[in-house]
């Protein structure tokens, strides 16, 4: 057994060297591809990726630098190459950090963001329903466990049915940000106004939709919950708008960290949905 894998090593290190001697000879060759081959070879544990990421604010070799040692420093980044003139870095990594990390690791006068690639859109509209079947599952028993409710009732009333469905809403939408409430608060500041301005803003909005949730099952003063609800959900939809319409691929933090669901127009209509229904709560209480 010993003896095998001192072989393995062996042939490994002879791999590595004539990789790194027809490196000497070609133009196209990066030194990336040497420290990949090795990494496979030595640690056939390890999953190496890479990824391509555009960064904002680079002015001077110096912002080259200062980006490129920000993200070396972090752990699971063996290799990082940033580009001033291409507004890129191309980042290896032992194990996937998420959009929100890479972002806190750099100085707040850079901006990361994921590259729009035709390929990658073409296969998430492929796998649309696989895409979003968490979000829609519920959404599917909010509806049905909403409707089973309204069936005891003598005839189908929309407010308390709306009032019943935000309530199922809030809670489970919320239980998945709190399980991991720091990951939805580093997502939700990717693209939130408030959340970018003031981070505190996005562990609050974890408990404030929970809050909104036991508000709307226990019929707490209307009038305020769906106030609150109306001004907290357009507040919310303006970074998702700003997100989706700038075309930037970035994980929606409306379940937390536990699905990565991109940011799309599904979210936008989660977001108007809630918006428009107590604003169709609201309006009565007026009259």
């Amino acid at each position: 057994m010993f003896y095998k894998t001192w072989r393995i090593k062996n042939l490994a290190i002879l791999a590595v060297k004539k990789i790194v001697n027809l490196a000497n000879h070609s133009q196209n060759f990066t030194i990336t591809s040497v420290s990949l081959f090795g990494n496979l070879f030595f640690n056939p544990k390890s999953n190496i990726m890479t990824h391509t990421y555009q960064i904002s604010g680079m002015t001077c070799n110096s912002c080259e630098e200062k980006v490129k040692k920000a993200l070396e420093a972090q752990d699971n980044i063996t290799n990082a190459i940033v580009s001033k003139d291409n507004g890129t870095a191309t980042v290896t990594m032992t194990k996937h950090l998420s959009l929100a990390s890479l972002q806190n690791a750099l100085d707040s006068k850079y901006q990361i963001s994921e590259i729009n690639n035709p390929h990658e859109i073409a296969s998430e509209t492929g796998s649309w329903f696989e895409t979003y079947k968490p979000i829609l599952l519920i959404f599917f028993y909010i509806s049905l466990v909403t409707v089973l409710i309204q069936s005891t009732n003598h005839h189908f009333d929309w407010m308390q049915s709306m009032q019943h469905f935000m309530a199922g809403f809030f809670i489970v939408f919320s239980f998945f940000k709190l399980l991991s409430l720091k990951g939805f608060a580093e997502s939700y500041r990717m693209y939130d106004v408030l959340a970018k301005k003031i981070p505190a803003w996005g562990y609050a909005y974890a408990f404030l939709e929970l809050g909104l949730g036991i508000s709307y099952l226990l019929n707490f003063d209307p009038i305020i919950t769906n106030t609150v609800t109306f001004i907290v959900m357009s507040f919310s939809i303006i970074g998702v708008l700003q997100s989706v319409l700038n075309k930037k691929k970035i994980q929606c933090a409306c379940l937390g960290t536990v699905f990565n669901l991109p940011m799309s127009t599904v979210t936008i209509i989660e977001d108007g949905l809630m918006i428009l229904m107590s604003l169709a709560m609201l309006i009565p209480l007026f009259n």
